[in-house]
């Protein structure tokens, strides 16, 4: 990563700046100071820091200042970006802007050498290099700047960045009581912070003739982990909800057009006496027969916690995955590239999504075919119940893969319901045990059903990408709260008794903070089936249109192969590699049991409803990398006027030609149309654009790997190159 040879002899080492060999953009003459939200403070600065192009193989990079405040890191120099270029700008956070929350490692180089940072330091490296959770990396040369500045500056970015704080120490407060108190732009999304938004829930899914909302919990008096209101069964007593803090009660998730419904359930702690063992067990099997009885349909309960990965096993394989992207040179990525598949397999990331959607078609099946409740048991039910809850939800309701409904799920299921995205995503950096990318999880996997199935959802994979990153933006409370209790009593001070505190918190779901509306156009699918208005004589037969494929012939359908991650456009050598090493790569088709199988390929076998029940492919190569996310950063990976985005132009301006040909026949059809077409993004110099728009364009310089392609025809047939990846990988195995 860093190179090698001696600092006196004008060495390869990326520290070492020469202006005969680089070309290094001069010193800043005028002062450039921070751009400060409300409640930002500056904390540190330093000047006279280099700043590396991460993605040239040279030196390449501008002289700068390095700042510290309450809320980011910043890079500032008096570059100015073209605003017609940058068509996807955060207005939060700048493109050389770190969030406190978005620093993962910091590392420090000292004679040559790589080093983590932690803790108070004895001395101060020459060279940082920052890690982020949203994947980029910087590298920032110390060298030229002032002995002081420097100390200030490591200090400073190490305190605030990794070392625990307190949750009133978050910008989130600075920015909530210094910001102007505008008004709530949650737009469509409903918050379920209100009874009646359950009750609306409720009826939009017919399940209030089974179940009802309860307002037992108001002051919190059962439990502070639960919601304030939240839906159980009618024969549910007050008294049951009361008696174990709402553990061991069946809570209403949502309900099946047949009237099956989704439940969770918080178990019992596994070690106990055996007299409160027998008490719980007792009191368990009398919910159990009272909610299986009529008019509730059968009951399956699924123990989540044995039936998929623990969370440990989640944040393990997501540290390996992530350390696939977090590449600092073109020498890097192409010496890991002929390993590619190898390595990505052996992180069990992918697999861990295979099975994750796996378990949500179950669950979509026991629902949808067999009308049996399912019951989900997790220890707190906030973390896989959540990932499976919203994956059902998203497969079978196509209300929620619309923008404003997909996000009224994930405050249902993840903000509400409880997930403690605090610790999850360890804001206050308090316990590395407690981490887990739950939510993170969520997104790919929904990321799969939308790279499927692109017409069915009414937002797209840059509107999940910039979900993901707006995790580790702290002027939202969407994210930075384990649960509704823990909002409600940080807002209001020190008690309940006044609900509106001396905090007002923004949601993320107010996407004018971030973008204009010129960015948010690139949120919004502009192929989106929008789901037309059956006749009134039709209705009855349309609500159950996507039910056809449990009653046609079952037909194996085959797997489309598309290729996956970034090797779209390569040569037959990597196809060759890629048919022979996927054989290995997730291979899910002989573990599934039959029942699962007829259901997963009947419904394959038929033409896709957008608007009824969507399957995820699960077999081999069909689960692929979130391109977008964790590529968008690595040049090397992008393809130059190609990939996605160059298919979608061209229709774009299909349909810009289509609408002119419709002005000219009908000027009132056409009045009518425009509202839509002016929110199309307006993709111009498609040429110019690469695979990973909107967040690489083509005015970073092109790169050449660093081992030649020529060299490709010295090496032995593909059969030989495959055997000797494994056999690397294999010796790797047995040396660790």
């Amino acid at each position: 990563m860093l190179g090698s040879g001696a600092r006196a002899a004008k060495p390869s080492f990326v520290s070492y700046i020469s202006p005969e060999e680089v070309h290094v953009k001069e010193p800043i003459e005028k002062e450039v100071n921070p751009h400060l939200l409300p409640g930002e403070l500056l904390l540190c600065e330093a000047s006279m820091v280099y700043k590396y192009i991460q993605e040239d193989g040279s030196n390449r990079g501008t002289y700068g200042k390095l700042v510290c405040t309450n809320f980011k890191i910043a890079f500032l120099d008096d570059s100015a970006s073209d605003d017609n270029e940058l068509q996807f700008k955060n207005k939060i956070v700048g493109e050389n802007d770190i969030t406190l929350q978005c620093v993962d490692q910091i590392y420090g180089v000292y004679d040559e050498k790589k080093k983590l940072l932690t803790g108070q330091l004895r001395k101060y490296p020459e060279k940082l290099i920052i890690y982020c959770k949203d994947l980029r990396v910087f590298n920032f040369c110390l060298r030229y700047t002032k002995e002081e500045e420097v100390k200030r500056i490591v200090s400073g970015i190490l305190h605030h960045s990794q070392t625990p704080k307190l949750l009133k120490r978050l910008f989130l407060f600075s920015y909530a009581s210094a910001a102007p108190k505008n008004t709530d732009g949650r737009n469509q999304t409903v918050m379920f912070d209100t009874l009646e938004d359950w009750r609306d829930e409720l009826e939009r899914t017919k399940g209030n003739v089974k179940y009802k909302v309860v307002t037992t919990n108001e002051g919190y008096r059962v439990s502070e982990k639960l919601p304030l209101y939240f839906v159980v069964p009618i024969c549910v007593s007050e008294e049951s909800i009361l008696k174990y803090e709402g553990r061991g009660i069946p809570i209403w998730c949502w309900s099946c057009h047949n009237g099956a419904a989704l439940l969770k359930m918080s178990a019992f702690p596994k070690e106990q006496d055996d007299i409160t063992s027998q008490t719980q067990k007792a009191f368990l099997d009398g919910i159990y027969k009272t909610i299986s009885k009529p008019p509730y349909e059968l009951l399956k309960m699924d123990d989540l916690s044995s039936s998929l990965p623990s969370l440990q096993d989640i944040q393990t394989a997501y540290t390996k995955f992530k350390q696939l992207f977090l590449i600092d040179n073109s020498t890097d990525f192409w010496a890991t590239d002929v390993k590619w598949f190898s390595l990505l397999e052996s992180t069990s990331w992918l697999e861990i999504i295979r099975r994750v959607l796996k378990k949500a078609i179950e669950v979509a099946e026991c629902l949808e075919r067999q009308q049996t409740n399912v019951l989900l048991i997790e220890e707190s039910a906030t973390d896989l119940c959540c990932v499976i809850s919203s994956l059902v939800q998203v497969m079978m309701d196509s209300y929620s893969r619309t923008k404003s409904g997909f996000q009224s799920l994930i405050q249902k299921e993840w903000v509400i319901g409880g997930h403690g995205f605090l610790d999850r995503c360890n804001h206050l950096h308090k316990s590395d045990k407690e981490e887990a990318p739950v939510f993170l999880l969520l997104l790919n996997c929904v990321w799969q059903l939308v790279q499927q199935y692109p017409p069915a959802f009414e937002f797209t994979e840059t509107y999940l990408t910039v979900l993901s990153d707006s995790l580790y933006v702290p002027i939202f409370s969407t994210f930075f709260f384990n649960s509704q209790h823990q909002k409600d009593t940080s807002a209001s001070g020190e008690s309940l008794k006044t609900q509106s505190g001396p905090f007002r918190f923004l949601t993320v779901w107010d996407w004018s903070v971030q973008f204009d509306p010129k960015a948010q156009a690139f949120l919004n699918n502009p192929f989106y089936a929008e789901k037309p208005k059956p006749d009134k004589s039709q209705r009855k037969t349309a609500r159950f249109k996507h039910q056809r494929q449990l009653s046609l012939p079952l037909t194996q359908a085959k797997p489309s192969m598309k290729r996956g991650f970034f090797r779209e456009e390569t040569d037959h050598l990597i196809k060759n590699i890629l048919g022979k090493r996927i054989g290995k790569f997730i291979n899910s088709s002989d573990e599934l049991p039959n029942s699962f199988r007829e259901f997963y390929d009947s419904w394959h076998s038929k033409p896709v409803d957008y608007h009824g029940l969507l399957l995820p492919r699960i077999d081999g190569p069909e689960i692929k990398v979130w391109a977008q996310r964790y590529l968008r950063w690595i040049p090397e990976a992008q393809l130059h006027g190609g990939g996605t985005i160059a298919t979608t132009a061209k229709i774009l301006d299909l349909m810009e030609e289509v609408q002119r040909l419709q002005e000219k026949m009908d000027e009132e059809r056409s009045q009518a149309v425009s509202g839509d077409v002016h929110s199309v993004p307006t993709l111009r110099n498609s040429a110019r654009l690469s695979s990973l728009f909107p967040f690489a364009l083509l005015q970073r310089q092109s790169i050449k790997p660093a081992l030649p392609t020529s060299t490709w025809k010295d090496l032995e047939d593909e059969d030989d190159l495959v055997k000797r990846d494994d056999e690397f990988v294999d010796l790797s195995s047995d040396m660790s």
